[in-house]
């Protein structure tokens, strides 16, 4: 994956702008789009089932491009709370490279908590690891005390749009004063946007898998928007625009991500 080196919002060409078009042709149908919602849990650990701790290779770039994880400021301990912890991906290498931090961890998916448990690089006395619905259950039931940083990557995209103030909400209080919210996600005219076909479309900006799972697409515009309603200051936000290349396979694909610092007020 190449990086481009531009933080603006990407420009579509016509055939990508007609591409959008089709997509509002056939969109998921009420029913179809409540019956996703009801068994979305379902569907993310039946993703896990599938996939085991393949899917993902370990996360070491969050180190490089969120600093701020292995730099929080003050001596001690440090904690951090990472929602969507999935199987550790982030989660073991951050241990490795901090030994002052101290991990909650929560998953939708009961079978990637436990895929995290049964890791061996599993340590209960630097991590807590627990299966959580933010958008529903109440965080301070499962973190008897305040966090230093909270981290949504790749995880707000996969809530139902109605559902991103209260998950705002609910990271923020576990937050300390002062405290920062690291977010990564899928920005606006992603490669993947532009894939979907005619069907997979549920909302503006918010689709639908093929194995059930959703994703949404974020504008700065918007997220900046939420995070302040949450209660947050925009410390930064961005986007990032690479490239996937293959020459082997005749690849060349834009890829465009979001990515922000937030603080709690």
């Amino acid at each position: 994956m190449e990086n481009i080196g531009s933080n603006t919002q990407r420009v579509l060409s016509e055939d990508e702008e007609n591409k959008l078009k089709k997509q509002d042709q056939t969109l998921v149908s009420e029913f179809k789009s409540m019956k996703l919602e009801a068994e979305a849990k379902r569907n993310w650990d039946l993703f896990y089932k599938r996939n085991d701790t393949r899917f993902f290779r370990d996360r070491h770039w969050t180190t490089r491009e969120f600093e701020q994880l292995l730099g929080i400021e003050g001596e001690g301990k440090k904690i951090l709370l990472e929602v969507g912890c999935g199987v550790g991906n982030f989660l073991f290498p951050l241990l490795e490279e901090n030994e002052d931090l101290f991990i909650y961890g929560c998953d939708f998916s009961p079978r990637a908590v436990d895929f995290v448990k049964r890791d061996s690089r599993f340590n209960p006395e630097r991590m807590n690891v627990f299966v959580s619905d933010i958008t529903e259950d109440s965080l301070k039931d499962f973190v008897p005390e305040p966090v230093d940083v909270v981290s949504l990557i790749f995880v707000l995209s996969a809530i139902h749009p109605d559902k991103f103030l209260p998950a705002l909400f609910s990271v923020a209080s576990v937050l300390r004063p002062g405290g920062a919210l690291i977010f990564r996600d899928y920005g606006l005219y992603d490669m993947a946007q532009l894939r979907f076909g005619r069907g997979n479309k549920i909302s503006e900006n918010f689709y639908v898998r093929q194995d059930g799972t959703r994703s949404y697409f974020f504008s700065v515009e918007c997220l900046n928007q939420l995070a302040m309603e949450a209660g947050f200051d925009v410390f930064t936000c961005h986007y990032v625009n690479r490239r996937t290349i293959n020459k082997k396979e005749g690849v060349d694909e834009p890829r465009v991500f979001i990515q922000g610092k937030f603080i709690k007020k």
